[in-house]
């Protein structure tokens, strides 16, 4: 199969929002017109070609459920033209394609012919689909009993298991218990390593980064950013603290950024037993409250290696505008598997809504230790203005939030 598996050009897609419901209104038309146009996309172009993993973020009403919908040949465009090859297996929204009178069981034939496979081909899969699905024990009860993440269980093991040249997945992770999902995760990448193209919406940024090279950012129906995730993701935050696109001052900006060794110096060569400290200046361009950091480590591939985020939803001080701050993170690269690293931090305020997002950190090199795979704990400790906002000692968890220090609770930034 050569050339794009899916191909979009100035797709736009179009409903009628009806202002008032009536029957006077609907059987004689008074005034002007009763309905309204509502494009959940306009003029959106995207090319796939096979065995890519494209993520889709946005807010909600971006048109993300609207585009895989286009994709899965559900609903078909206003304008523009989509083409789609190959065998499609779309897993959309919890229950669409079930009928709630039938059991698991049939429903799992039913699902299996509308993807195209025959009956024979379900009933040699059949074992697989319900093991996979962890619905052995309600495989014969009418799925109107079902559950939420039942549904959806047994929606994307009869998705999985068809083979698809093309896997269309919305918000899969959105619900089962956390065994399932990192089962979901598995078989995603089994996919991945046998060449299937898989478009795949989530609010799961942990997903996202974990699955997809590639992610595509939605804002009010338009594509706004395709490219790799990492700055996609930092493109999203930045749509959601700033929602309007007016431009205006932004609330948080990073202001100056340095990784030191030990000894206050900068770094130059890394080892894993070093202690090093990442130090960002961020200023306040509006009053912030309670800010909190998150802080990544992201290998050269895109994957996450660690994460360390302050405590949540304190108010421990306020930040007037036109204020600085300095966040030092102290960690250990005990990375042993080695490897080119990035850094990366959000500032947060105390509802943990993300201020603004720094891609701009150093990167470094760790050399791998012989015998050694994958990350491990870094140790990793934030201060901003000599305040620890990492307390997560034993005895904070179990009597709750520690007293603010009374350098805490100045009124005033520094």
């Amino acid at each position: 199969m050569s050339g794009p598996v899916i191909e979009l050009d100035g797709i736009c897609k179009r409903y009628w929002q009806i202002k008032e419901r009536s029957l006077l209104r609907a059987l004689i038309p008074l005034g002007g017109p009763n309905r309204t146009e509502l494009w959940a996309l306009r003029d959106a172009d995207l090319r796939v070609d096979k065995g890519e993993t494209v993520g889709v973020i946005g807010h909600n009403g971006a048109g993300k459920s609207t585009l895989l919908r286009l994709l899965s040949g559900v609903t078909r465009p206003t304008a523009g033209t989509l083409v789609v090859k190959g065998r499609i297996a779309p897993l959309l929204s919890v229950g669409v394609g079930f009928h709630l009178e039938m059991t698991g069981r049939q429903n799992v034939y039913v699902n299996g012919m509308l993807l195209g496979l025959t009956r024979a081909e379900i009933r040699e899969r059949f074992g697989q689909i319900v093991e996979f699905s962890g619905l052995s024990d309600f495989i014969d009860t009418p799925v109107k009993f079902y559950s939420t993440g039942m549904f959806m269980r047994l929606g994307f093991s009869v998705a999985v298991q068809v083979d698809p040249d093309v896997l269309i997945v919305d918000e899969v992770l959105a619900v089962g218990d956390m065994a399932f999902q990192l089962r979901c995760l598995d078989r995603m990448r089994e996919l991945q390593r046998a060449g299937t193209t898989i478009v795949f919406v989530s609010h799961h940024m942990h997903a996202i980064h974990l699955l997809c090279p590639r992610t595509v950012v939605l804002d009010h129906g338009r594509v706004d950013f395709d490219g790799p995730t990492e700055p996609a993701i930092a493109r999203f935050h930045k749509l959601l603290s700033n929602p309007d696109g007016t431009g205006s001052v932004a609330p948080v900006q990073v202001v100056g950024r340095e990784l030191l060794l030990e000894d206050g110096t900068p770094v130059v060569d890394v080892e894993q037993t070093q202690l090093l400290t990442y130090v960002v200046r961020v200023r306040f361009g509006a009053p912030v409250d309670g800010p909190g950091v998150n802080f990544r480590v992201v290998s050269e591939d895109g994957r996450l290696a660690y994460a360390r985020q302050t405590v949540l939803g304190e108010q421990w001080r306020h930040y007037s505008a036109g204020s600085e701050a300095e966040v030092r993170i102290r960690f250990r690269p005990r990375l042993g598997g080695g490897g080119t690293f990035h850094l990366s931090v959000d500032i947060t305020d105390h509802l943990t809504t993300i201020l603004t997002t720094d891609l701009d950190g150093p990167s470094f090199y760790v050399p791998p230790l012989y015998g050694v795979e994958g990350p491990a704990d870094l140790e990793g400790a934030i201060t901003v203005d000599g305040t620890s906002r990492t307390d997560y000692t034993w005895d904070r968890l179990v009597t709750g939030p520690a007293t603010v220090p009374p350098a805490a609770e100045e009124s005033t930034g520094p």
